[in-house]
């Protein structure tokens, strides 16, 4: 892992200010790990600069805190919430992925755009990727 690490996909200020334990099980951790190698090291090296990670993993308690929905991705260690900065920033970083996936260079299951890019949520599920593209 070149750039992310597991720490940082489950860290989260609302668990650490609310006392949830956002560690993942050993099947999680590998699902990140995954994750990581497979997609977010290839997007930041494709991307060139530096992106952050607003929300990794997120157990069900911190799910529920967050408002997140009960489907959601973030529970299994498949999804990343990604913020280069700005929205402009955020729609170029969301075209360079899509242009990475066009040239097969990464698969993805869901690449997000939400909110008129506030950040960009990106997915991964090994062997079952859908290389969808939304807008929410």
């Amino acid at each position: 892992m070149k750039y992310f690490t597991v720490e940082e996909l489950c860290a989260s200020s609302t668990a650490r200010s609310r006392g949830i334990d956002n560690t993942p099980s050993p099947e999680i951790r590998e699902r990140l790990r995954m994750l990581i190698e497979d997609l977010l090291d290839p997007v930041r090296e494709g991307w060139g600069q530096a992106i952050a990670v607003n929300s990794g993993y997120r157990c069900p308690a911190l799910n529920a805190a967050v408002g997140g929905v009960p489907t959601s991705q973030h529970l299994k260690g498949e999804a990343a919430d990604l913020n280069a900065g700005e929205p402009r920033k955020n729609r170029m970083l969301f075209d360079k992925i899509v242009e990475m996936q066009k040239a097969e260079k990464i698969a993805f299951d869901q690449l997000i755009d939400e909110a008129h890019y506030r950040w960009v949520h990106i997915s991964y599920r090994k062997g079952a990727n859908r290389n969808q593209i939304l807008h929410l």
